[in-house]
């Protein structure tokens, strides 16, 4: 079986109806039984308009990059993205193969 890393690119300020845009992945990848997911904050980036972004030292939230990862089987994804389509939100993806392991068995 594939699997694949879907990383989706968003703004930490970005809202969704009201909430943080990344928490509404996270919530609705939860409920859809993806095993798991993570949200990581760049200290800087710019998108495809070339306007850069990055943290001040007084800002309690800026507008820094973020990225929501997730692995998971390729079909899944699909589908995920289609619930996302469907609640009408606009994002960038990429999608990888991944190869995946633990060090030591459980």
């Amino acid at each position: 079986m594939k699997h694949v890393c879907l990383q989706i690119y968003t703004y930490e300020k970005e809202k969704y109806k009201g909430i943080l845009l990344y928490e509404r992945v996270l919530k609705l990848a939860k409920k859809n039984n993806i095993a798991g997911g993570n949200v990581f904050r760049a200290i800087a980036g710019y998108g495809q308009l070339g306007k850069i972004q990055e943290e001040h030292f007084f800002e309690l939230t800026s507008a820094v990059p973020v990225t929501i990862s997730f692995i998971m089987n390729k079909d899944k994804v699909r589908s995920f993205l289609n619930l996302l389509k469907e609640e009408k939100i606009n994002l960038f993806y990429t999608i990888s193969e991944v190869e995946y392991g633990r060090t030591i068995e459980s």
